[in-house]
This record gives C-alpha cells, sequence and structure tokens, in this order.
C-alpha cells in the first residue's frame, strides 16, 4: 500500500467534462456473518457485532473497486456529529491498494 503526503490530483483539467460528473463512494466499515437464524430473531435494538474495531481503518469503494481507505471521524463546529473519513491510503487506479 502506498500512502504519500502529497494530495492525488487527478483530472485537474478543469476542460475535462468528467470532473462534474458526481459519483457514489460507499464506505465500508465492516462486515457480519450471522447464521440466518440469529437474523430472523433479531428484534430492535439487537446488536449486529462486526468484524472490525471502531480505530481500524474502513475502505472506501467505488462500486466493487477499492479506491482508498481512511480513519473515521466525527465533525466539529458546524457539521458537529456528521461522520466523515480521513483519507489515509489513496489507490494506484492502475494498480490499486496493495
Amino acid at each position: 500500500m502506498s500512502s504519500s503526503a502529497e494530495p492525488t490530483h487527478l483530472a485537474a483539467d478543469q476542460s475535462n467534462p468528467f470532473v462534474s460528473v458526481p459519483i457514489e463512494i460507499v464506505v465500508s466499515v465492516g462486515k457480519a456473518r450471522p447464521l440466518i437464524r440469529d437474523l430472523v430473531e433479531m428484534g430492535e435494538n439487537a446488536v449486529l457485532i462486526l468484524d472490525k474495531r471502531v480505530e481500524d481503518p474502513v475502505d472506501l469503494f467505488v462500486g466493487d473497486r477499492l479506491i482508498a481507505r481512511g480513519q473515521l471521524e466525527e465533525m466539529n463546529g458546524e457539521n458537529s456529529g456528521q461522520l466523515a473519513v480521513r483519507l489515509t491510503e489513496i489507490a494506484n487506479l492502475q494498480n490499486g491498494l496493495g
């Protein structure tokens, strides 16, 4: 995995029509693998334990492609209480993370 202090600037050319196309980024915080029996027995306020800890890195995906990793943070100020991700690793678009 590569981590760099220098930000990666993709498509800095504002004449490129793709720079204004929105994309959806999915942040994966963990996985759970309960038995179906346990899942259907769950009710309101049930707790589903994930395979990661709060301080573990989260994965960021566009579609099914891993594009980055980061740490969850809680915003302060105007966006107080809102979740955010501080990027710690950016994938090389040719080779991915690894």
